[in-house]
């Protein structure tokens, strides 16, 4: 049951992305030929006034197919014939759309809530290693940890876990004013909380109530957190900290989604556990496809900005066909890519 929701999470982004493309064209009188949802052959079709909207055998995404959008068309409503601006509000409407499909369901799954945890301090364990000058106090609000921008009071175990283990950099606001602690100590010790022991950082953290204007802000500050993670792989695949067996692609989700559903104590933990993922690969999708690669939308806004520059610096037409091989590349380097990333993904869960 638990793959077959992964599979449909997976499908209704691709159709959510196709929607965010089909509306905006729609909107700034862009001719749509066909607006499909699945792959492959057509099992039901319907011709509009002008588009033609189809059901395809595989529920594996969908696609919208605009006029001239591929190759040269003397239409005057094609996508190519229309202003910079159109066709760059057109390309991003599809991640837009991911990531507010993102963000609503983070607000849904908020939307219970009773309380949050805050980033200030409420007070500290026992035994806590406090310096005797500048040192963090009861009412700090955590803004900063070694330059990243605090939001949930996860960020604060994420960023100190991914220093040095032993100091940091810490800004905190206190009394309305920043506080820098340069190099401040703060590491994972064993503290004694209510007879239990555990490994902490030795200081608690502040709850405040779920109002409607918090589960607004959380879920905003979630969402800027998911977007975050994407830079940070992105970061650690490029400095060696991460290689390419920690990748993932559809196949891996989709166990780590079974997993995460059969593990749960309950049907409903299980579609919340869910949904959160789903969140965080809608938000995934939206930042990744905007990245300025061959054959994403983020790589065809970079190129036609790089082709509106030589047009207007050359004043000669640049012919739409080179960058067509580029994109063409693109996307075959992007296909090997996945199909490695699915051998490893399929050797991780046979072992």
């Amino acid at each position: 049951m638990y793959i077959a929701i992964a599979v449909i999470i997976f499908g209704a982004l691709v159709v959510i992305h196709e929607i965010g493309h089909f509306t905006a064209a729609k909107l700034l009188g862009i001719k749509v030929n066909e607006f499909a949802v699945g792959m492959g052959p057509a099992i039901l079709k319907k011709q509009g006034r002008e588009t033609k909207y189809s059901l395809r055998l595989f529920p594996i995404g969908g696609f919208c197919a605009l006029e001239g959008e591929d190759e040269e068309s003397g239409d005057p409503r094609s996508f190519n014939g229309k202003p910079l601006w159109k066709k760059t509000v057109v390309l991003i409407a599809g991640s837009f759309m991911n990531f507010l499909a993102g963000f609503l369901i983070i607000v849904i799954l908020f939307s219970g809530s009773a309380a949050f945890s805050t980033t200030t301090i409420s007070g500290f364990m026992d035994g806590f290693p406090n310096q005797p000058s500048n040192p963090l106090m009861s009412g700090d609000t955590f803004y900063s940890i070694n330059g990243e921008r605090i939001y949930l009071s996860s960020d604060i175990s994420t960023f100190l876990s991914r220093g040095n283990g032993k100091t940091a950099d810490i800004v905190v606001v206190r009394e309305g004013k920043k506080v820098l602690l340069k190099d401040f100590p703060l590491s994972l010790r064993e503290y004694t909380v209510n007879g239990q022991k555990y490994m902490r950082y030795g200081f608690f953290i502040k709850s405040e109530e779920a109002t409607f204007a918090n589960k607004l802000k959380y879920s905003w500050y979630n969402s800027l957190s998911f977007v975050r993670l994407v830079r940070l792989g992105i970061s650690d695949l490029a400095n060696g900290k991460a290689g390419m067996k920690d990748l993932s692609g559809p196949v891996g989700i989709v166990g780590i989604i079974n997993e995460v559903g059969t593990s749960s104590r309950s049907v409903s933990d299980a579609i919340e556990n869910i949904l959160y993922i789903g969140a965080f690969i809608a938000i995934n999708l939206a930042v990744m496809n905007m990245l300025p690669i061959p054959a994403l939308d983020g790589g065809r806004i970079f190129f036609m900005f790089i082709t509106y520059a030589i047009e207007k610096i050359s004043r000669k037409k640049v012919d739409p066909k080179y960058e067509g091989y580029i994109h063409a590349a693109g996307f075959i380097l992007l296909i090997g890519l996945m199909a490695v990333v699915m051998f490893n993904d399929i050797v991780k869960l046979v072992r």
